[in-house]
């Protein structure tokens, strides 16, 4: 059939084959399988590891994913039929591809690197959550404290109710003046609790103090 197999890489090899009449209107069929001693002389299809269609207007095929350094068995037929020996071609792999060991390598690097950034952000996202809702919480409790303060100081009310306002002041000295007018000839209670060197003596009555001055003046 004068099938060949070129360009053979560590992981992939082209294989070529002549176009078969009895194929123009279907398809063919590329089987290959690894360790080919394995394979029984029949060549059955159920024999080989992987099977690839290819429509019937190619004549060629790059087989991958191809294990480095193994020996391989490669079969083309026509239309899923069994493999007779002219339509197989033995061949072996070349070792790792140089090149493709670096992409693979950068491939990990990079997985690597972005799993690495993705966890770093995540735990940066929860740091940034928790001390956030740790300081809302903080400012919450202060705001509370300061209205509750406000609201009741027991020093201040204290303070207010034991000393009045000016205006309660005013009108409490007025209220003593005019008692005083009203009620001349003593001292009264009002200016002996603000002043209590204005009675040094013991007070007597008003009465008592006019009979005394009476009689003072009528022995005069």
């Amino acid at each position: 059939m004068g099938i060949t197999v070129q360009n053979i890489t560590g992981n992939t090899a082209v294989v070529i084959w002549p176009q078969m009449a009895s194929c123009a209107d279907s398809f063919y069929s590329v089987m290959y399988h690894p360790n080919w001693k394995s394979v029984p002389a029949s060549y059955s299809r159920k024999s080989f590891q992987k099977e690839e269609r290819v429509p019937a207007s190619r004549s060629s095929f790059v087989v991958e994913n191809l294990t480095p350094l193994t020996t391989y068995i490669l079969c083309v037929t026509c239309q899923s039929a069994n493999p007779s020996s002219d339509q197989c071609r033995v061949f072996n792999t070349l070792q790792r591809d140089p090149a493709s060991a670096g992409t693979a390598k950068k491939e990990l690097a990079l997985g690597i690197w972005l799993a690495s950034s993705l966890l770093l952000l995540i735990i940066a996202a929860v740091l940034l959550y928790g001390c956030l809702h740790l300081l809302c919480r903080r400012r919450r409790e202060r705001t509370r404290g300061r209205a509750g303060s406000s609201e009741w100081d027991p020093g201040k009310t204290w303070t207010k109710s034991a000393a009045g306002t000016p205006e309660e002041l005013g009108v409490q000295g007025q209220r003593r003046r005019d008692s005083e007018e009203k009620q001349p000839g003593g001292i009264q209670l009002a200016t002996i609790i603000e002043n209590p060197s204005a009675c040094q003596e013991p007070c007597r009555p008003a009465s008592e103090s006019r009979e005394r001055s009476l009689c003072f003046k009528s022995l005069k």
